[in-house]
């Protein structure tokens, strides 16, 4: 990394979106925005307010930047339509394509993809009817939207008689909902940087789960980065990681979040392609470890999107 940037670049960060998680893009946003500034970069702070197409077209243009960092997470922001927007403007921008950020997002079609890809995750089911329980999966179980993020409308069902409850409040995050064995052990997260996998980071909250309360309160988790692991089961961690990261086609940067099981197998859960840089957030915990400041982890980034470094793997067909 030069730890320069050019002085003719100028930089939009998109933050806000429409989604649940519009104040958590707000504050990754934010920080992206102002380790750019500390840099001395030419950078526009883009509030994403509206699903309109041609008014985020204008919000854009008319800041005349020359390559974009979204920092939206969920619906709309994490899901591809932003991005498809961005490829028709020809503006490079940060993070996966359009495909790869759909398949990120949407938990069934990437656990189809692992699955075929040999990548372990747990079994699963998915539902598209309220009122139909899954009879054949034993408790515990978790249930969980299909599109969400921030770990939004996540549960754990002990008790078969919970379940009606749980996805209830599933699918009022939207219309597929995904219902999967549970698997007990140590919850992991890798964060990829290019063609690096960083420092595992171990998640270990005070709640039964790392829900969006766990994620975004102080003193609700503890993290451990390194994670305490022998080498060499560390250096598989990170190469499943990759792994999963390079199945769905994504690209500069992600998160992979993990269990690793008490059978000692290691499970993908799912892929963040645009994981959270709060001051919470774990993505720039591991580059900490890495040894990388939060503004050397943004220009990386940057750097990637402006010299057209690491692109896009070849997306899987589902």
């Amino acid at each position: 990394m030069s730890g320069k940037l050019p002085k003719d670049l100028k930089i939009g960060v998109l933050g806000g979106g429409v989604s649940g998680e519009r104040e958590i893009s707000l504050s990754s946003a934010r920080q992206v925005y102002e380790a750019l500034c500390r840099q001395e970069t030419d950078t526009a702070f883009i509030d994403i307010n509206t699903t309109s197409e041609a008014k985020i077209r204008d919000l854009i243009l008319s800041e005349k930047v020359k390559a974009v960092f979204i920092a939206l997470h969920g619906e709309f922001g994490e899901d591809g339509q932003i991005q498809s927007i961005i490829e028709k403007l020809n503006i490079p921008y940060a993070g996966s394509s359009p495909q790869a950020s759909l398949l990120s997002m949407d938990k069934y079609l990437s656990k189809k993809i692992f699955t075929r890809e040999s990548i372990l995750t747990p079994d699963f089911t998915v539902c598209t009817n309220p009122g139909h329980l899954p009879g054949d999966f034993n408790t515990p179980l978790v249930v969980k939207p299909n599109l969400s993020g921030s770990s939004l409308g996540v549960k754990i069902v002990r008790e078969k008689s919970n379940l009606k409850k749980a996805l209830e409040e599933a699918f009022s995050f939207g219309e597929k909902v995904i219902v999967e064995k549970y698997i007990k052990g140590r919850e992991l997260t890798v964060g990829i940087l290019g063609e690096e996998a960083l420092p595992v980071v171990e998640i270990v909250p005070k709640n039964e789960y790392f829900d969006f309360e766990a994620k975004y309160t102080d003193g609700r988790s503890e993290f451990v980065c390194p994670a305490e692991l022998q080498d060499g089961l560390s250096r598989e961690i990170k190469k499943v990681a990759l792994r999963a990261h390079k199945a769905l086609g994504c690209r500069h940067f992600s998160r992979v979040d993990m269990i690793l099981g008490e059978d000692k197998k290691i499970y993908v859960l799912e892929i963040n392609s645009i994981p959270g840089l709060t001051s919470h957030s774990l993505l720039p915990l591991a580059a900490k470890t890495r040894g990388m400041s939060f503004d050397d982890l943004v220009l990386t980034i940057v750097e990637m999107v402006i010299h057209g470094k690491k692109k896009t793997q070849k997306t899987q067909k589902v």
